[in-house]
């Protein structure tokens, strides 16, 4: 399977697009067989339904498929940082009017679910963005 180049941009996933997109991520190479065991068995949905979803997916450049066994094998061609940060940056021009804080303030705010592990991440993560903040503006 040949990569795919991260800086050209891949289109947006749709929510079932994503859900195959999880699989991968999890589980690495799948075939379509395995992605459907994990998605579909339980609800009736068929094989052809989840070769089809991942045909149309390697057409838009969203899997890579590796054909040279019987069962064809596939990837995710696009990284799940990658993806998360499309979907952040889309729902802070969207929903926040191009402000993170906002977005983090709506999301600490309302989620008392965050844990104190997390909690303690967030903390350190801005005390060192207030560092490199504060030391790039100090006269030289």
């Amino acid at each position: 399977m040949k990569p795919r180049n991260e800086q050209e941009p891949s289109p947006r996933p749709t929510e079932t697009e994503l859900d195959i997109l999880r699989v991968l991520w999890e589980n690495g190479d799948c075939t379509v067989r395995e992605v459907h065991e994990r998605l579909y068995a339980g609800n009736g949905a068929g094989y052809t339904t989840a070769l089809k979803l991942m045909q149309i997916m390697h057409a838009k450049g969203l899997v890579e498929r590796d054909d040279s066994q019987r069962a064809h094998v596939y990837r995710a061609a696009v990284s799940q940082q990658r993806t998360q940060k499309r979907f952040l940056a889309e729902m802070v021009t969207r929903l926040f009017n191009d402000s993170p804080s906002q977005l983090v303030l709506h999301a600490l705010g309302d989620n008392p679910r965050a844990s104190r592990a997390e909690l303690k991440q967030i903390r350190e993560l801005l005390n060192r963005i207030d560092a490199e903040k504060s030391g790039a503006e100090k006269p030289r």
